[in-house]
This record gives C-alpha cells, sequence and structure tokens, in this order.
C-alpha cells in the first residue's frame, strides 16, 4: 500500500475488474485514452491474466478514496516500458469514476506514484503521452512539473480527425527541486 493525504494506491485484484470494465466503456472516461471499441467482461480478465505475468513493477495500482470508512476504487495508475539500464517510464493514469474528477485527486495520485517512481524505484526520468485535447490532464502534469519535450503531429486518430500527442516529462532533479521547494 502506498498511502497520500486522501487516496491510497494498492495492487489490483480481480474484484476491480467490473470497475474498469464499466469506466473504460464510458466515452467520457476513454475520451482521453487510446480506446476506440467497447471492453468486454472477458477481453479484460484476459487482460488481468497477461498484466499479472508482468513485472510487478508494471502491474496497474488502483486508486482509492476513503468514502464513509470504506475504500473506494476510482481510478489506476501504471508504468510501462520501464527501462531499468536508463531508469525511465512512461506513467499512464486514469480516474475512472467521474463523480470524483475534478477534485484534485488526479493530481494527488500523479504526485505520490512520482515520488514512488524516484524514491523507491530510483528512476531518473518518467515520461507520458497526452492527448492534445485533454486540457484537464496537461493541467493536472503541468501542476505535477511535468515539462512539454515535444510533439508526436497527428499521431491519434480521434473522432474522424488525426490530433497531436504531447509528449511530457519530469526528471528527478525536478522532482527534488519540487519536493525541496514545498518543505520550505
Amino acid at each position: 500500500m502506498i498511502n497520500g493525504q486522501r487516496i491510497r494506491l494498492r495492487a489490483l485484484e480481480r474484484g476491480d475488474l467490473p470497475f474498469f470494465v464499466e469506466w473504460l466503456n464510458d466515452p467520457d472516461v476513454s475520451e482521453g485514452l487510446s480506446i476506440s471499441l467497447p471492453i468486454s467482461h472477458y477481453a479484460e480478465e484476459s487482460w488481468f491474466e497477461k498484466t499479472m505475468q508482468a513485472p510487478a513493477e508494471e502491474q496497474p495500482l488502483v486508486i482509492e478514496v476513503k468514502k464513509d470508512e470504506q475504500w473506494q476504487a476510482i481510478g489506476d495508475i501504471s508504468l510501462r516500458d520501464i527501462n531499468w539500464r536508463n531508469r525511465s517510464a512512461e506513467l499512464g493514469i486514469a480516474i475512472g469514476d467521474k463523480r470524483y474528477w475534478n477534485q484534485g485527486y488526479g493530481t494527488e495520485g500523479v504526485n505520490l506514484f512520482l515520488q514512488h517512481c524516484f524514491d523507491t524505484l530510483n528512476l531518473e526520468r518518467v515520461s507520458l503521452r497526452v492527448f492534445e485535447n485533454n486540457l484537464r490532464a496537461i493541467r493536472v502534469y503541468q501542476k505535477c512539473g511535468f515539462v512539454k519535450e515535444g510533439i508526436l503531429r497527428k499521431a491519434e486518430y480521434h473522432h474522424g480527425k488525426y490530433i497531436d500527442v504531447i509528449i511530457m516529462a519530469i526528471l528527478k532533479s525536478e522532482w527534488d527541486l519540487r519536493k525541496m521547494e514545498n518543505h520550505e
């Protein structure tokens, strides 16, 4: 368990899959993801089985908030393409439960996960890709210290047109500086 102020990150369990199917089939949620077809329970089960074979560091963590003394899953966060020689990886996050949008849970989740990435996994660089039209996510990433590094022009076909994908990243030195500034 990785505990934050209002959230915690925990290992993915098979019992979480119904939430994932619901979230990923919600057009508002999938808008910011590279998902173009409905997800079935069977497909999500297959994904789960494959995911559980991946190294522990690349398995998604469930983001939970405490509601009425119970922990409630609201999304997930994960790393992929970890390169241990270069100490780099790519972050992905989704707050799937829309009732928890615009309340700072994404920002808290990213910050808590970055602490894990830099202080526990000893990564040097964490990057991500975000659609140009996902302004809410871009604001979250900027608040967390991510810097725009480039654009993959017209890299995603989305609702009948091609859109740019923005590459953002944060380095361990930038993370450490932000931690120092926030504790002064």
